[in-house]
């Protein structure tokens, strides 16, 4: 119980971390299934050989968002204003 409410605690299917654990491990096949055929298949390649690399826009995938993510950080730090702006 919850001492300062007494209320029962309420525990979901996320609050354990085994089951996060398998999350993970799930997530983490899943992937590695979706990169497999990759290996396998005839691709034709548009604008460079690269393209043809077995993984690679599982690659560009990651690198993209890794991008995106830092572009937007330094976005947030360069257009941050004052706590107390609109007090003004």
């Amino acid at each position: 119980m919850d001492s300062e409410n007494k209320k029962p605690e309420v525990w979901t299917w996320f609050d354990h971390p085994q089951n996060i654990k398998r999350l993970k491990i799930g997530f983490y096949i899943v992937l590695a299934l979706l990169v497999i055929p990759d290996f396998f298949m005839h691709k034709h390649s548009l604008f460079s050989s690269v393209e043809a690399w077995p993984g690679f826009y599982a690659f560009f995938g990651f690198v993209a968002c890794v991008v995106i993510i830092l572009v937007s950080k330094l976005l947030g730090f360069a257009l941050k204003e004052r706590e107390d702006y609109y007090d003004r």
